[in-house]
């Protein structure tokens, strides 16, 4: 991200440190993207939306939440920035999850989310003073995917 200058995480060494270390911790339902033995992606998805910058109403529908997601840099031409979008949406269709919510700092990735891989922007609070763009998809399931990634089913959470 650093070298696309993408002023997003993770912006220092101990960002990075602070990332790798989710994926040890039982808080953080860090899921893997691989191809063989090889880690190629990796994102979080939240059973709950974290409380700031959503309205009461969409705090009690059910959601899951994506965050901190990266791909490995040499496959960047295979989008699997969106595969992984797309797993979260489908597998909250399977759960019976009504939405996915996802927030980013950096515009440039509010404007891909939003129109490359369909994600709707729904509020634009301040948080550290800086905005924040949340935005949300209904969970549906994607076919495509049953052929394109195995899911290992794991529970989230």
């Amino acid at each position: 991200m650093r070298e696309q200058a993408i002023p997003d995480w993770p912006r220092t060494e101990e960002d990075v440190r602070t990332v790798a270390s989710q994926a040890a911790s039982p808080r953080f339902p860090v899921w893997v993207l691989t191809e063989g033995e090889q880690v190629i992606g990796c994102t979080t998805l939240f059973t709950s939306t974290p409380e700031w910058g959503w309205t009461r109403q969409e705090l009690e529908q059910s959601a899951y939440f994506l965050a901190t997601s990266f791909t490995h840099p040499a496959y960047r031409r295979e989008e699997l920035g969106r595969l992984m979008a797309w797993w979260a949406v489908d597998r909250a269709a399977r759960q019976g999850i009504t939405w996915v919510r996802r927030g980013t700092y950096v515009e440039r990735l509010m404007r891909y989310y939003r129109d490359v891989q369909g994600w709707e922007l729904v509020h634009t609070p301040q948080r550290k003073d800086r905005t924040v763009y949340l935005m949300a998809r209904r969970a549906e399931r994607i076919p495509a995917l049953d052929t394109l990634i195995e899911d290992s089913g794991a529970p989230t959470g």
